[in-house]
């Protein structure tokens, strides 16, 4: 069952499931009418009653509904829907049995996309999933809850719950080029998040792969591509524009200053579709 399955991600898994032969369950609010699905529930993630009948034979879970922003609803719309659907979302899975969820959390989680503060900065890099957060905003901290609500349910159910920190993602297309391209032509724009990308179809392998993980309790994960998305030696941008933060090793040519060895480990993922 995949919830948010008309958005960008969700698409992508449904796709990806289809090319595989396996049959998916779709949660959405809108029903565009076009998705690949053997069942699309129209429903919001937050209401038990829609999540049941998503969850109509199915054994895994894709979650990836949820506020993506704290911009545009207020905090507490984007705090409370966003906590309330995993809640959700994961306790009705575990009561039907399912054993194997991924769960989209976010690159929002380490709190420096939406800090007020001017400039932030990470407190080292590679930062890995260990790095202290400086959340101050709803859904950064809708994601810190996510995944200590993950945890929980992978006690209370004895769930496997992979949780995914995708950073921006896009397909090929107009959206993630357009948006190397703003980067490039001003690199400070891409600073919050470290200049990471990963393309949409590495997104959907990723959240298959993490269905796949055998060891019980919660596991979050970064995820990005090995590059980042603009033409400059990473360690010539981290200088200029996070000049107090700890380098704990080299970053060679365009490295992604993000460490995806746990992803490697657990998922064995590593993204595959690369800017040129």
């Amino acid at each position: 069952m995949v919830t948010g399955a008309a958005g960008r991600i969700g698409r992508a898994v449904l796709a990806l499931l289809a090319e595989q032969g396996i049959e998916a369950n779709a949660l959405v609010l809108d029903d565009p009418g076009d998705l690949s699905a053997r069942l699309v529930v129209t429903g919001d993630a937050t209401e038990e009653k829609s999540v049941r009948a998503a969850l109509e034979g199915a054994d895994a879970v894709v979650h990836l509904a949820a506020i993506p922003t704290p911009e545009r609803n207020t905090p507490l719309e984007v705090f409370g829907s966003n906590t309330r659907a995993t809640f959700t979302v994961l306790e009705e899975a575990g009561r039907a049995g399912v054993r194997h969820v991924a769960l989209a959390s976010s690159w929002g989680v380490t709190g420096l996309p939406w800090t007020s503060v001017e400039d932030p900065h990470p407190a080292y890099v590679p930062v890995d999933e260990a790095m202290p957060a400086q959340v101050e905003d709803a859904y950064g901290l809708s994601k810190q809850a996510d995944e200590l609500t993950a945890r929980m349910m992978a006690r209370r159910h004895g769930m496997s719950v992979v949780c995914l920190r995708y950073p921006f993602v896009g397909g090929f297309d107009e959206r993630l080029r357009a948006h190397a391209a703003r980067v490039t032509a001003q690199p400070a724009l891409g600073a919050r998040d470290l200049w990471t990308y990963l393309e949409v179809r590495d997104a959907a392998r990723a959240a298959l792969l993490a269905l796949d993980v055998t060891l019980p309790g919660a596991h979050s994960v970064h995820l990005c591509a090995p590059e980042t998305l603009v033409p400059y030696e990473t360690e010539d941008l981290l200088r200029r524009y996070h000049p107090t933060t700890r380098l704990l090793r080299p970053l060679p040519g365009r490295a992604a200053p993000v460490e995806l060895a746990a992803a490697e480990r657990l998922l064995g993922f590593r993204a595959r579709h690369l800017l040129d």
